[in-house]
Order: C-alpha cells, then sequence, then structure tokens
C-alpha cells in the first residue's frame, strides 16, 4: 500500500460528468501516445476507436494507487454512489477494467465496494479461501493477456472461514463433508508455513495464504511469469480488515 499520505485521494472520485468528459478527452488520445506506458496499447486492434473505459488505460503503479485510493474514501466514509447508467452504452461495447482482483467469496468482502469501484473497472475471481487452481490461474491470465489488466490484487480478509478451516484440519486433523476438504487441503501448506510466526496464528496463515499465492502468480509460467519479468504486470496482496474496511499490503 501506498504509505506517502500525499498520494491518498481521500475525497470522493470525480462526478459522472467529468467521468464523461475524460472519456471523450482520452479517446482522441489513445492513436497517439498510449503505446509508450506499454500497457494496453493492443486494446484498439480489434477496430475499436477507444476503449470502452479510456480512463481505465493505466499503469501497473497507477492502478494499484487508484485501488489503495478507493479504499481510503471507502474506509472514510467517502463512497462514490454507483452509476451504472452513465457507463451502461459503454460497457455494452466491450470491457476494459483497470484490475483484476482474486478475492475470497465471502458475502462481507466486495471488492467493488471496498475499492469504491464502478460496474467495469474491475474484473473479479472469487473462490472460498482465495487461492489458485488451474481454473483460476486461466482466469487471471485471460485477464492480463486479453483484457489487458496491468495489476492483480490477492485479496484475503480478516476471520477467513476457509482459512479456519485449514487449520482445523491441519492441528485437528478435522475432516470436512463433500468437496470442502479440498479447500482445507489446499490451503494448509500456509498453516504450516505460519506455524512459528510471532502473533496471532489465525491472522498470521490469512497473510501467509495471501503472500504464497502471489508468490506462486508471479512465477507462474508461462504467461504471467513472463509479464511480471516484462514488467507489464504487478502482482500484489492485501488483507482486509473487516472491522475498518481497510485494505493492509502484505506482499
Amino acid at each position: 500500500m501506498c504509505e506517502d499520505n500525499n498520494h491518498q485521494r481521500v475525497g470522493p472520485r470525480p462526478d459522472v460528468n467529468r467521468r464523461i468528459l475524460l472519456k471523450l478527452g482520452t479517446a482522441s488520445a489513445l492513436g497517439l501516445g498510449l503505446a509508450g506506458i506499454g500497457v494496453k496499447a493492443t486494446l484498439a486492434s480489434d477496430g475499436r476507436r477507444s476503449p470502452p473505459l479510456p480512463e481505465n488505460v493505466l499503469s501497473a503503479d497507477a492502478a494499484f494507487e487508484r485501488l489503495m485510493e478507493g479504499n481510503a474514501r471507502y474506509v472514510a466514509g467517502q463512497s462514490t454512489p454507483l452509476n451504472f447508467s452513465a457507463d451502461r452504452a459503454a460497457l455494452v461495447t466491450g470491457q476494459n477494467p483497470y484490475a483484476t482482483i482474486l478475492s475470497c467469496s465471502d458475502s462481507r468482502v466486495s471488492p467493488e465496494f471496498c475499492f469504491d469501484e464502478q460496474r467495469g473497472d474491475l474484473f473479479v475471481a472469487r473462490v472460498a479461501g482465495n487461492y489458485l487452481t488451474t481454473d483460476f490461474v486461466a482466469t487471471l491470465e485471460y485477464a492480463s493477456v486479453v483484457l489487458h489488466t496491468p495489476l492483480i490484487m490477492v485479496l484475503g480478509h480478516q476471520a477467513c472461514g476457509a482459512v479456519r478451516a485449514a487449520i482445523n484440519a491441519v492441528d485437528n486433523h478435522e475432516q470436512f463433508p463433500g468437496h470442502i476438504q479440498s479447500i482445507a487441503s489446499a490451503l494448509a501448506p500456509a498453516v504450516r508455513a505460519a506455524k512459528n510466526m510471532p502473533g496471532d496464528r489465525f491472522d498470521n496463515v490469512v497473510r501467509m495464504n495471501v503472500i504464497r499465492t502471489v508468490e506462486k502468480l508471479r512465477k507462474q509460467p508461462p504467461v504471467l511469469s513472463k509479464l511480471v519479468a516484462d514488467r507489464k504486470l504487478m502482482v500484489a496482496g492485501g488483507v482486509y480488515n473487516l472491522t475498518t474496511g481497510k485494505v493492509d499490503q502484505v506482499a
């Protein structure tokens, strides 16, 4: 998370009119200089004159900063009211989210809310325990290669039920019905990795699970690892605090 208070925007997002004007102004610039930032330069290759949401054409650093600024607004109770009507027509033509989120399915954690974003801004993949499977790797590859999102955020959260199940499975050899056991087994390495860490064990496992997933994504061949090496993709990790709403960067 950006620690520089000078870069923390806690005021409301630009209003709808400004957003529309930004789209109109950015559209004319897309063909002139976007290739220079190395991100989403191929968006117009399918024949469209501009991406549906031009303000979502961002570098990885800018995308990360925007996420954190949105979370700061959310924590401060200054979230922008949702207004899908402003972008509905544009989103019919396609999508160009600026960030991808791998999040837990917990009903208390909604990425669009906690990062104060509108529909079309985030590409979200959710699974209990926010861990990786082949299908989720493919989903994140799609976001990175086809949609050209420059940022993947792995989002864990306080008091994760899937993590608690994994701890119980490792510590007490507890078995769970159906396919739930597969979640506990997938998270078990994080439980073991956090065994000797100081502090609250539950919180440590939540953080370690995010950290391990981030590390896997950064090294995931053949697509994501190359994008990371070429500095076309940033993979970060955060933990959502249920009490405050704040997302703390952990990786």
